[in-house]
């Protein structure tokens, strides 16, 4: 029988007389390059292959949704601060199964996951009893002719329910969409920027996990020396079959190989040292983080000497990813939420963030040496009102 392996090396013959086939002096064993595999693009590939089992995206979304979270949103009417307000009492508790917390979180969660997040409004007697958080991947924009949303589809247990915009006395969902460049409705959250990065590491994990399940030994050859001999069609097979049942696996790690008959091993894969499987993993890593906006000191990646402490790190981190996003998120629920409440603001309180304290600090000094400032013109500056 012809075979790829004759017409590559020769080695395989057929005699004239017999069936007996086999191959002469050295055997060998290729694997030919392929295309790159990627990951799909949807939400749910990107979440499960990202957030479920990488590390760096778990640690990075977690890291972003709660520390965002600890800044308390203020409510403010007239420029003064208002705990007791209805608004501030609907964030504390917005349905009767989350908190004012776990829902932010969720909102943090999955602008970094999805690039998307939508809040849905209870409405009870033309007033706003309730909040809920939407799956991003259960919900779908219905545009109008003029291209601008006026309902939203919500997908779950095999029904469709469809929430209209045009509901007093005010939209029934809050969109919050990161830029897409190429996307009119829906926003590109940072999971979907990694993916290549995202890729990369995972296959270096498949790599490891493989290298250990085979007895951390990278595969090889045997090479058959015998003087003008060759192996049988049957005795190949055999042979194969013998090493793929007592040599390959970790059970079998460390397990003595009797060779005879002019059998040799000879090691053809090259090192994990020489493939250099720890940089490349390392490398995508740190653009994983990059994507995210977290510097990689704080995940303990090596290889990253931007910064030169960790306190500079977490203020980079604070300053360049958790205040732009906690900021846009107070924006949005005010212009969704706050007509309906008497014009109510939501304020971050980033005074209470230790992280930003020195640069509270730095504002507090330059304010107070402004000798042509009037005490109301400081306190507006310094966040606290005119009051």
């Amino acid at each position: 029988m012809a075979s790829w392996m004759k017409s590559l090396f020769g080695g395989r013959a057929e005699a004239a007389d017999t069936e007996t086939k086999g191959f002469a002096h050295t055997m060998m064993t290729l694997s030919q390059l392929g295309p790159a595999q990627w990951s799909g693009r949807g939400y749910a590939s990107l979440v499960n292959q990202g957030f479920m089992r990488n590390p760096v995206v778990y640690r990075c979304v977690r890291l972003i949704a709660e520390t965002a979270n600890r800044v308390p949103l203020t409510v403010e009417v007239a420029g003064r601060a208002a705990p007791d307000h209805p608004l501030a009492q609907l964030l504390n508790r917005p349905n009767g199964r989350q908190s004012g917390a776990e829902m932010l979180e969720a909102v943090y969660a999955f602008l970094q996951s999805a690039g998307n997040a939508y809040l849905q409004a209870g409405i009870v007697d033309g007033r706003v009893q309730a909040l809920f958080v939407l799956r991003p991947d259960r919900v779908s924009v219905v545009a109008g002719r003029d291209g601008w949303p006026v309902a939203y589809d919500y997908k779950a247990g095999g029904k469709a329910v469809r929430i209209p915009q045009e509901t007093p006395p005010l939209p029934g969902v809050l969109h919050m969409a990161l830029f897409h460049p190429m996307d009119d409705h829906y926003g590109m959250g940072p999971l979907e920027a990694a993916q290549t990065s995202l890729d990369i590491h995972n296959a270096s994990a498949q790599w490891h996990k493989a290298l250990l399940d085979n007895a951390a030994r990278p595969s090889g050859a045997l090479v058959y020396s015998a003087a003008g001999g060759r192996l049988t069609e049957d005795q190949f097979q055999r042979l194969k079959a013998e090493m793929e049942e007592q040599f390959s696996g970790a059970a079998n790690a460390g397990r003595p190989m009797v060779l005879d008959g002019g059998l040799d091993w000879k090691s053809m894969a090259m090192s994990p040292r020489e493939m250099d499987f720890i940089e490349a993993r390392n490398a995508a890593a740190r653009d994983i983080a990059l994507a995210f906006g977290v510097p990689p000191m704080l995940l303990g990646i090596p290889g990253d000497n931007t910064y030169a402490n960790m306190a500079e790190a977490n203020r980079a981190l604070w300053r360049q990813t958790l205040v732009p996003l906690v900021v846009r998120v107070a924006q949005e629920l005010t212009f969704w939420l706050g007509p309906v409440f008497g014009g109510a603001v939501l304020v971050p309180d980033f005074d209470q963030v230790e992280a930003l304290a020195e640069d509270r600090a730095a504002l507090w000094s330059r304010v107070g040496a402004a000798d042509f400032l009037t005490d109301a013109e400081k306190r507006e500056m310094v966040g606290l009102g005119t009051g």
